[in-house]
């Protein structure tokens, strides 16, 4: 018995076919274009893109010095008015259009508004499509979306989707079980970008409406953030698929593979990557903190899923990872307060006072800038050296990120200058040499 020729027929024949409706709508659609109506309803058309256009150029000047008045408005309003002012040819089309088209419809037969109804809906579509791709950031990601939005819809509203549809469901491979079409391909980037567009206009809403929020620490804020965006993120890349008809029951499989990768080859990955939440959670270092790890010092720039940004005086950028934060000793400077102690050392000559001496050195002290009046420095003798009498001179700051070694030396210099003015002087290490005989043999050959 045989098959009947719906099932006989080759992936290449039912392309053939399809192309052949094609060419017959296509030679129907001519056919029907080349009315003499239609060239009247072109010609209607373009006058009105004239139209447009100057009134556009018209009203351009006026909406950008009113858009200059607006100081103090949010970033994005303003975004938007530029987006407005941009397509001000686009949007005033669009309104004559119709309203060319409604009057048509009042005064004339349906089939003599017919050309100028399609260019209304093509028109209006363009514009919404043109305003909503600027979600996505992406440059590429954007045209590509806008281009084919734009090529659908087009499609669409001349009555060309069915046969489209069926010309990318031809071209086709098969696989295993599974047949990939290029129809489905095409849905499955489509879906995609326009869910991962969505997905990160929310995560930048929701990440700005987080940094506002004082009541959250700026480690629970860097947290809440990256949580947000891995949740959208995955949720937009799993409804994707699962709108394009893939099974992610397969999926369990691949978890399953990739949790055994992740315990036997990315080990320190994963590590840096849990002691990053760990960092977030406990609260242990937040970004402004200022912190010495070693040798390096510097405040907390950014917290990465693997690594934590340290900015040093000197301009370098230190890529810290996360694990060596939680496994090694690191001192925080700002953890609890802003409030830094900082010890100096000297010493003056047996001969000067050391009580005018304590005094004169919390005195110069307190007169540098940066060393903070409510907490006042203190001076204290710690030794009795053999040159000098020790003094050590302790002060607080509150802003360790402005740098220590620079108000340590304005501290030293305080001192030189209230020593001078005072004439206490700072010994240097002497050494006397005495001549036991003072005639000494000569040196014979």
């Amino acid at each position: 018995m045989n098959q009947p020729e719906a099932t006989q027929q080759s992936p290449f024949h039912a392309l053939l076919a399809t192309l052949q409706d094609l060419l017959t709508l296509a030679e129907g659609f001519l056919a029907t274009f080349l009315r003499p109506w239609n060239f009247y309803q072109l010609g209607i058309a373009v006058a009105v893109f004239v139209l447009a256009h100057l009134l556009a150029h018209w009203f351009t000047p006026a909406l950008r010095d009113w858009m200059r008045s607006r100081e103090g408005w949010p970033t994005w309003r303003m975004r938007l008015l530029i987006m407005v002012q941009r397509r001000l040819r686009m949007m005033l089309f669009v309104v004559l259009i119709w309203i060319v088209v409604n009057v048509m419809k009042e005064v004339t037969w349906p089939s003599r508004s017919y050309l100028l109804a399609i260019i209304a809906e093509l028109a209006s579509a363009w514009l919404l499509i043109a305003f909503a791709t600027r979600l996505i950031v992406n440059p590429g990601a954007r045209s590509l979306m806008r281009y084919a939005a734009w090529t659908w819809v087009t499609i669409s509203i001349v009555g060309l989707a069915d046969e489209t549809q069926n010309l990318l469901e031809s071209v086709a491979i098969q696989i295993g079980d599974s047949r990939l079409s290029l129809w489905l391909a095409v849905q499955a980037v489509v879906l995609l970008v326009a869910l991962v567009a969505l997905a990160r206009f929310l995560a930048g809403t929701g990440a700005a409406s987080i940094r506002r929020n004082d009541s959250i620490s700026p480690s629970m804020q860097v947290l809440a953030v990256k949580f947000l965006q891995v949740c959208l993120y995955g949720a937009a890349f799993f409804m994707a698929l699962k709108l394009v008809g893939v099974d992610l029951t397969g999926l369990a499989v691949l978890s399953g593979a990739i949790g055994v990768g992740l315990g036997f080859g990315l080990q320190k990955v994963v590590s840096n990557l849990v002691s990053g939440v760990i960092i977030l959670l406990d609260k242990s270092i937040k970004p402004g903190d200022v912190i010495s790890l070693g040798e390096t010092f510097g405040w907390i720039n950014s917290l990465g899923a693997r690594y934590v940004s340290i900015t040093t005086r000197d301009g370098k950028e230190y890529l810290i990872p996360n694990e060596d934060l939680i496994t090694g000793q690191v001192v925080n400077w700002s953890h609890s307060n802003d409030f830094v102690r900082l010890d100096i050392f000297f010493g003056t000559s047996y001969g000067d006072d050391p009580h005018l001496v304590r005094q004169v050195a919390i005195d110069a002290a307190a007169g540098v800038g940066r060393v903070l009046t409510d907490r006042q420095p203190v001076c204290h003798i710690v030794g009795f050296g053999d040159s000098s009498v020790d003094y050590i001179l302790r002060f607080w700051i509150s802003d360790p990120s402005a740098g220590l070694t620079n108000i340590r030396g304005n501290v030293y210099l305080a001192l030189w200058d209230a020593f001078k003015a005072n004439d206490i002087s700072i010994p240097f290490p002497q050494r006397e040499v005495r001549v036991v005989n003072e005639t000494l043999p000569a040196i014979r050959d």
